[in-house]
């Protein structure tokens, strides 16, 4: 049983997403006649996004625990949502500027992952500061830790949206727009942003996570559709009575992050051939990104850090609009589940 891999064509902003995962549909049955665990997996095709798939697949750690994956390429995180409250997918990933969702209710988080540090907002030639942005337009995927780095950067120099030309717009339309100089700027990430160098060697770097480290911070997580994980960790409702499906992706999880942190060379090499990406703009990926040990994850959550950062963020959400009121982390990341996956 080897992972299947799907790309899935981006959708655009406001349509709606069609999903055909056939047979393997979570709404077709949770196992397969042999008693395999069919789950469907949504990835982002970075670093934080496909290192633990790419893994997976290659060290065989989905057949180890009975499971037949069927992975789908996506754009955003936003979209990934969308497709676990419709059924079609069972897990999927999110960046930080996602996470406003599951907090409202529309996913449970499963399994954090890594801190991001990839993101900037950048400005072509001659934009000095966020206060030279006032009156320029502004590219940004809507619901994304792009547009999470635009809105603190903004409201630390005394500005908000509103003050800029805002433009809605999906990721390779960004390295379009960036490139050929049809935006004034753009709160975005690495890799995305060294294709762009190349065309715009002088881009500004105007703003960046570490600014913000202090008061916020940038993690990526693994999602669960809420059909699929029972509030009550002791009660995962899925179809077909298989109780293990949560359980059995969570130990995948675990051991390919033990993998990952002994093995980052080889990790990076899996994920770049995954994504029929060159290695080294996966490494250069990686280099963004503060990579979370499975133990360190458990110590986080165990001695309430996560929930400190879930705290932040939810404040940064409740106060750009995005979230009416913050709940207890526990609504909507299932940590113990997590950690006890590893006993």
């Amino acid at each position: 049983m080897r992972s299947s891999r799907r790309t899935l064509a981006a959708a655009a902003a406001g349509l709606a997403l069609a999903l055909s995962l056939g047979a393997c549909s979570s709404g077709g049955g949770a196992g397969g006649e042999d008693g395999t665990i069919e789950v469907n997996f949504g990835y982002i095709p970075d670093f934080n996004g496909t290192s633990l798939l790419a893994i997976a697949e290659d060290q065989g750690l989905w057949e180890e625990h009975g499971i037949d994956a069927t992975t789908s390429s996506f754009t955003n995180g936003p979209l990934q949502i969308q497709a676990l409250g419709t059924g079609d997918l069972d897990f999927g990933y999110i960046g930080p500027g996602a996470f406003w969702l599951p907090a409202s209710g529309q996913a449970k988080v499963v399994a954090l992952n890594t801190l991001g540090r990839a993101d900037r907002v950048v400005a072509q030639p001659g934009i000095e500061s966020v206060e030279d942005l006032a009156g320029k337009t502004v590219a940004v995927p809507e619901g994304t830790s792009g547009d999470m780095i635009l809105t603190l950067a903004l409201e630390e120099a005394g500005m908000t949206k509103d003050d800029v030309e805002l433009v809605p717009m999906e990721p390779p339309a960004i390295v379009a727009a960036l490139s050929s100089g049809q935006v004034d700027a753009a709160g975005f990430w690495y890799p995305a942003l060294a294709t762009v160098k190349e065309q715009v060697p002088d881009l500004v770097e105007l703003a960046q996570n570490s600014d913000f480290e202090e008061t916020v911070a940038f993690p990526t997580a693994f999602v669960a559709g809420n059909d699929v994980v029972a509030d009550d960790p002791e009660k995962v409702d899925v179809v077909a009575d298989d109780p293990e499906k949560v359980d059995a992706v969570l130990k995948v999880l675990r051991e390919a992050m033990a993998y990952r942190t002994e093995n980052m060379d080889e990790a990076i090499a899996l994920t770049a051939d995954f994504n029929d990406l060159d290695p080294a703009d996966v490494e250069a990926d990686a280099a963004n990104v503060d990579v979370l040990s499975v133990d360190e994850i458990d110590t986080l959550t165990q001695d309430g850090t996560t929930d400190t950062w879930l705290t932040g963020m939810q404040d940064y959400f409740v106060g750009s609009g995005q979230l009416p009121e913050a709940v207890d982390p526990s609504e909507f990341y299932l940590g113990d589940q997590f950690v006890k996956a590893g006993e």
